[in-house]
Formats: structure tokens, sequence, C-alpha cells
């Protein structure tokens, strides 16, 4: 094939595609961008809690898109359940600029260490633990690249597990904050701790015609309607569309990649918003649809030299899949000097980002996060509804519904590694299919025993802070349950094609015009959220597609 439709392929809008598609365009290449969600525009996000939240405006309707989920059963045995019939729901947002529109936006860098959890902790028993095959200081030029381009907000405060950092400062001062971000700083220092300001990718000055932040406190799960929220849409993709080299075809949904005899991707078939089958030729296709979803789409498409599926030779894609370890606790704070109108707590607390575990030995630890409880009423209503054991309704429940908002409630979230090891996958099921008759994913979210550990040993320090800050009615869960927004592995990347899917370029070791830059690509997740890093690598991986074409 001669001719194509475009230089680069890429196949879905978030923080893993949207640096491809701004990087390619601008410096002269054509790119066609598809996404099977809708464009939407600041307009269109709105603060409507059953629109955004109890409704799937913004994802895949289960009914259409159904996933299977294998829940381990208490003598170890797996049942296959549908998440539309559990409510187990794995899909985040489908819209232009993926699920970076509904992010929180705290962005943690990764930390040296988290490079080389093999070679410095030692192999883990059961586990697929592996040191990636770069280290912070190659990825971290990118770091300082994200916060310029997408515009991150904060403030550099030296703490033992500070990032090492190529500039000064971040772009912008820190977003404002509620009164109980100080009493948080010295509360931790008076336990000897070390708390700083939590850099957010929310403009807290407008740029680049975005709107700084509204202080609204409807973040996780809303769209920004001024677009101080860091989204690829926002930051990157109106940007690229304004070179006139980018294309983006919203509601186009790709069921396939072919690929030719030599085991080259050829063209990427799509589903229109009216059910007609097109194609994209492209010299280089770029997945970034989703961890989950990318693996699903490289094993339904199988080629003349991809049998088991695209880039599939070493049989693991799909494998490996990681969470974040999921933790968090809540406490309440009674009286006015407690309350204000400034959403954002933004502190963070990385004192156990390595500590030592009971039995002497060094344990990769995590980050504590602490912020206000989310706004939302409706679901603080069925909360308050279910902390009895009976449901309440009429005056009991009005009496829990006046207490609960004349209250603040703090809270604080855990980031931990999830450790990769072979029960924890997706796979392509075998007798379920969606809408448009392609198999769903079946997932394995399989925790490994040592997540649960760390996860309950960073709950004791939160709920030691809250209790310090005079936080009454505690309450937390530590179990280290998959977080469900936050999703990697599935194609991890390194030097040896036999164990990993990817080059250390997140280039297909089968296909030398395939990369992937979601999140799939990491062999280890870290105990930050995900989003940073996958802009940075997306950014770092353009670099070198670049230079191929």
């Amino acid at each position: 094939m001669t001719d194509f439709d475009c230089d680069v392929c890429v196949i879905g809008s978030g923080a893993g595609g949207g640096p491809i598609a701004f990087e390619a365009s601008r410096r002269g290449r054509s790119v066609i961008v598809l996404e099977k969600g809708p464009w939407l525009r600041e307009s269109d996000f709105v603060k409507d809690e059953i629109s955004m939240c109890l409704r799937p405006t913004l994802r895949p309707t289960l009914r259409d898109e159904p996933q299977l989920v294998d829940v381990t059963r208490t003598d170890g045995s797996h049942a296959s359940l549908l998440t539309r019939d559990t409510g187990w729901d794995f899909w985040n947002g489908a819209l232009v600029g993926g699920a970076t529109n509904l992010m929180s936006g705290f962005f943690h860098r990764m930390k040296p260490v988290d490079f080389k959890l093999r070679s410095t902790f030692g192999p883990v028993e059961d586990a697929n633990v592996v040191d990636w095959p770069i280290d912070y200081d190659t990825l971290e030029p990118y770091y300082a690249k994200v916060e310029e381009e997408v515009g991150v907000s904060g403030a550099v405060v030296s703490h033992p597990f500070a990032d090492r950092r190529s500039t000064e400062s971040f772009p912008m001062p820190p977003t404002g904050e509620h009164p109980l971000a100080q009493t948080l700083d010295r509360t931790c220092a008076a336990l000897g701790m070390h708390s700083f300001p939590t850099p957010r990718a929310i403009l807290s000055r407008p740029r680049d015609g975005r709107e700084s932040c509204s202080y609204s406190g409807y973040c996780g799960s809303y769209g920004c309607a001024t677009g101080a929220k860091g989204s690829a849409r926002a930051a990157l993709l109106d940007r690229a569309i304004a070179t006139g080299r980018a294309e983006i075809r919203a509601r186009a949904r790709v069921t396939a990649l072919e690929s030719d005899q030599r085991g080259r991707v050829v063209r990427a078939r799509y589903i229109d918003a009216e059910g007609n089958t097109k194609f994209v030729s492209a010299r280089t296709f770029v997945v970034a649809c989703h961890a989950i979803e990318s693996a699903r789409l490289l094993l339904s498409s199988t080629g003349p030299r991809h049998p088991r599926g695209l880039a599939n030779r070493s049989g693991l894609v799909g494998r490996n899949l990681l969470f974040s370890s999921a933790g968090w606790g809540v406490g309440d704070l009674v009286g006015e000097e407690h309350r204000s109108l400034r959403p954002f707590v933004n502190r963070s607390v990385q004192d156990f980002y390595v500590y030592e575990g009971d039995d002497g030995a060094q344990r990769k630890g995590g980050t504590l996060d602490f912020l206000l409880t989310h706004p939302n009423p409706i679901g603080a209503a069925l909360s308050a509804a279910r902390t009895q054991p009976r449901l309440q309704w009429g005056r009991p429940l009005q009496e829990s519904l006046r207490n609960y908002f004349r209250t603040t409630h703090v809270m604080f979230e855990i980031f931990a590694d999830w450790i990769p090891h072979e029960g924890s996958r997706v796979e392509l099921s075998s007798d379920v299919r969606d809408r448009w008759n392609v198999p769903v994913a079946r997932i394995r979210p399989d925790g490994h025993p040592r997540n649960r550990e760390v996860v309950e040993s960073l709950t004791a320090r939160g709920l030691e802070v809250l209790r310090a800050i005079g936080a009454t009615g505690l309450r937390s869960r530590g179990l280290g349950w998959p977080s469900t927004n936050l999703v990697a592995g599935t194609c991890r990347f390194g030097t040896d094609p036999a164990t990993s899917v990817l080059d250390p370029d997140c280039r297909a070791h089968d296909a030398d015009n395939l990369y992937v830059t979601d999140g799939s690509f990491m062999p280890t997740g870290g105990s930050v959220p995900y989003t940073f890093t996958i802009y940075a690598n997306s950014f770092r991986v353009a670099d070198q597609l670049l230079a191929a074409l």
C-alpha cells in the first residue's frame, strides 16, 4: 500500500492518544483520531449528578457493551458475571478527551524507586514484578513538559520523597485552599510527617483560551465547564485541530486493526454513528483506548502473522492487569471554623512511600491524599439512608441529612502499587458479544495478598492524622481492592519479546508500525494516580514515533 489516509492514526483520545495527535500535527504530520464517544465542549458539561454519576451518560452503557468479571469464590474457584447484572463497571469516560475529562487531576510524578521495584526490593512470591526498561531521568523532561503543556498548578516543597526536577516550580501557583489545609500542615508536622500541596492538573490562572478554576468542587466524574481541568481535549486536541493537520472522528467505534502478510498494520476498521463500516489507512497506528479495551482490540485483531491477536506472539496481551490498590478513610469536623466555600484541601503525604514491614524488611508503600468528600447530594443521601441497620426514611432521614450537610467531612485516599501477577488479566469472552458483535472483555481483577498489607498500613497512618485534627466518626476501608478508574498493564513494555508486548519505545515487538500509549504499557503502576505518567510517556513516545517516520 502506497496511498494512506494519514501519517498517524490514533485510536482513543485521552492521556495516551492526545499527546501523540498534538505533537504529530504541530510537527507537520497528518493525523486522524478515532474516538468512539461524542465530541463535547465546555458548554455541554453540567453539574448534574443524575446524568454524570448515576447514569452512563459519558460512559458506554452496560446494555450495549457489557463486560464479564471473574469473581473469586470462597473456595478459590471463579464465576464469570456480567457487569450489567452486578453493577461493577470497569468503563471510564467515552468521549473526545477520554477519562481525562472526568479525572480529579491529582498529578504526582512516579518516583525513581517505582522504575526499579524488582532490583530494589527483590522478587515477590507468586508475582511478576519487573524493572521498567527506562528510568526516572528518562521520563523527567516529559513530566516537565506535561506540566507546561497541559497546565499543572502547585508548589514545590521539600519533603523526604520530593521529586527531582529540571524546573524550579510549577507553571502556576496552587489553586485556592480550604482553611483545613493549614490545619493539616500543622498536624502532620507535629506527628513527624511532611504534608505538601497536591499538584493538580487544574488551571489556577487563565491561559491558552482556557478559563481558570471556578471552584465548584465537582471535579471527579464531571466535565469541566471552564476548561480549567487539563483534559486531553481542552489542553491538547483543540490545539491539534487548529494546526489544520489533525482530524477527530467522533462516534467512530474501532472493531479491529487489519494487518498484512508481513505483520504490519494497514488499516483500522470502524463503525460510524450511522452504523456504516469504514476504514482508515495510515503509515503508523497508535492504540490508546484504555488498558482493558486496548487489550480487547488487539486480541480481536487477528491476521496472517498474528493468529492469537495482534502483537500477541508472546501470549502476554491482556496479562498483568494493574489497578491502584484502593483504600480510604473519612472523619467528621463539626463547627463553623471548619466551614468554607473553598472545596480544595490539596494536601498529600508521601512519608510512607517506602516503609519497614513487620519482618523488618523494606516495603514499597504509597501516597495519602487528603481532601473533602465529594459534594454529590444524592450520594450523601443514599449513604445516610444506609448508615443504620435498617434503611432510614422520613424524619429520621431528614435529620441525618441536616446533620450531614452541617458537618465538614474530610477524607484521605490511598494510592499504592497493585502487584502484577498471573491471576490479574483480561481475555476475550468466548460466548458474550457486544451490540456490534465483538467479543466482550473478560476481566479477572484478582489482587495479590501484598496489596492488602500495604493498604492496611497506609490506612492506619491516615486515620492517625484524622484523629489528630479532631475528626470524629472515623470510618475506613483498606482492603486493597481494585480502583476501577485507574487501570494499566496488559501490554507491558520491555527489552525481551518473550516477556513483553512492547519495546522500550512502546512499539509492538511483532508489528513495527504499531504503538500502544495508554496505561497498558506500564509493567508496574507506582503509588500515584496513573494519568500524569501516561501523559508524560505519550509525549516521550511521540518523539520516538516521529523520528521513526
